[in-house]
């Protein structure tokens, strides 16, 4: 009887001690979970002090491990992310998205805004938009989606008036009041083109102002928040059957305080504007 005793005794501690492994291990690999990896592009020591400081409330709030992988290829981000290399990425708009979705067949999502970069009309020749005198020449970005926001862009200044399409061209312009002649030339030669006698003004992406060391609080026009403009915000992106996932959402909101707003208007002035609470 002892010995029964003894063996039911030995096996309810073998059943305890199993139970109590697997529930451990569920807790240590639950914890485990709490990494997150999100794939961002090699920036500068600003923007690395930006995810420096998303990282630690990740950490202290949410109690996430983030780290950031860096990429200074535009391609690899998303690749990383659709072959789960990574967990979410940071560095897109909506339209580079749409594209990369259709092109390479993924199911790419966004699951917070960030911030964006507006585009800004410079001039050697004007003060205000409104100068521009009848027939000068305003070059543009040629690639599709710098040429369709840069012409948007002369409409809202009241430059001109344009069909309504998100694929603009000099073609879909109705009405030119001035006689402009827009002309689209490669993205890094609109700073330089400002040289040129002929050109009156040039919209330039703020990437390409900097690397020209044109000071962008120069510019006489700047892109406003507006319908034309949010598709160009940036956001964290993750793959859609994982876009409900808390823990992602806790990453976001990790991004999303008054302290990462602070440090973007620090490093950035006007340059960058944080956009999650932005009102649609």
């Amino acid at each position: 009887m002892r010995k029964k005793n003894w063996l039911i005794g030995g096996i309810i501690v073998v059943v305890i001690a199993v139970a109590a492994y697997f529930s451990f291990g569920g807790h240590g690999s639950q914890k485990a979970n709490k990494t997150v990896t999100i794939g961002v592009m090699a920036g500068d020591k600003n923007e690395d002090e930006i995810w420096k400081s998303v990282i630690q409330t990740a950490k202290d709030k949410y109690g996430i491990t983030l780290k950031t992988k860096k990429f200074t290829d535009y391609l690899q981000p998303n690749k990383a992310l659709s072959a789960g290399d990574i967990d979410l990425n940071a560095f897109q708009n909506y339209p580079y998205l749409a594209n990369w979705n259709a092109q390479y067949k993924t199911d790419i999502v966004s699951i917070g805004d960030t911030w964006t970069t507006p585009l800004r009309i410079y001039s050697d020749k004007y003060q205000h938009v409104s100068d521009i005198k009848d027939g000068e020449q305003i070059t543009v970005a040629n690639d599709p989606t710098n040429e369709n926001r840069g012409i948007h862009l002369l409409a809202d200044a009241g430059l001109i008036k344009i069909k309504e399409t998100d694929k603009a061209t000099p073609k879909d312009i109705i009405d030119n009041p001035k006689n402009l002649k827009i002309t689209p030339v490669d993205g890094s030669q609109t700073p330089s083109s400002l040289k040129d006698p002929k050109v009156g003004a040039a919209v330039v992406n703020t990437n390409f102002a900097k690397s020209a060391k044109l000071n962008i609080d120069t510019a006489i026009y700047i892109e406003r928040l507006n319908k034309d403009s949010e598709q160009y915000f940036n956001f964290i992106a993750a793959n859609k059957k994982d876009k409900d996932k808390q823990i992602y959402k806790d990453v976001v909101k990790s991004l999303q305080t008054d302290k990462t707003k602070a440090l973007v208007k620090k490093y950035y002035g006007s340059a960058e504007i944080t956009v999650w609470d932005y009102k649609k």
